[in-house]
């Protein structure tokens, strides 16, 4: 005898888009992919129920084509726009210091083009600073120094880092070796001074 599952129906992915978008900010494919995920669960679940797997098959193709259809109408009520979030995320990134690259290799995990990535950080960094990209860029790195007790913000009662490991660190997290430089010989108060305006902004 089978148990009982209620089928998986266009109206619940629906359902569950709007739930989604209502707790979280995502672009196209981040919804595409939470879409299809309810519905390998639901596949996975039918198969264990007893359905025959050609059933469940049939149901999941013509799940995917529901999915771009909800996806279009959310797109049309600008309830997910790429642009908008690739926007806004890079601006929250970057006042927590981070990279252009890491900013960039965030919005990618995240579904958003490589092209508008890689546009949108640049058109953010320049805006946030009224300055160049390399300036913003030096303006995450203290941020991150700031965060990670690092250059002119290590505490006195901390013994020293390696030179090396705290250059690595700034690697880590996207930098250049001239803007880690910068932002390790720069004077707290000054360093202080800059993020503070850059919050401002």
């Amino acid at each position: 005898m089978k148990d009982y599952l209620p089928l998986l129906t266009a109206q619940i992915l629906r359902e569950a888009a709007l739930a989604h978008v209502a707790r979280f900010a995502a672009t196209r494919q981040g919804l595409r992919q939470v879409l299809q995920r309810r519905v390998k669960r639901w596949g996975m679940r039918a198969l264990r129920s007893g359905i025959e797997p050609d059933e469940i098959t049939a149901q999941e193709q013509s799940l995917a084509l529901e999915i771009e259809k909800i996806l279009d109408a959310m797109e049309e009520l600008k309830v997910i726009d790429d642009e908008s979030f690739a926007r806004s995320r890079t601006r929250n990134l970057m006042r927590t210091g981070r990279s252009r690259r890491a900013v960039q290799a965030h919005l990618l995990t995240k579904g958003v083009d490589s092209d508008l990535a890689e546009e949108t950080v640049k058109e953010t960094l320049e805006t946030l600073t009224e300055a160049t990209g390399e300036e913003a860029e030096f303006v995450a790195a203290l941020i991150l120094a700031r965060k990670r007790g690092l250059g002119a913000f290590q505490r006195v009662d901390r013994e020293g880092k390696d030179p090396h490991k705290i250059l690595a660190i700034f690697a880590r997290n996207g930098f250049s070796h001239e803007i880690a430089k910068r932002a390790l010989a720069i004077e707290k108060d000054e360093a202080e001074d800059i993020i503070y305006r850059f919050r401002s902004l």
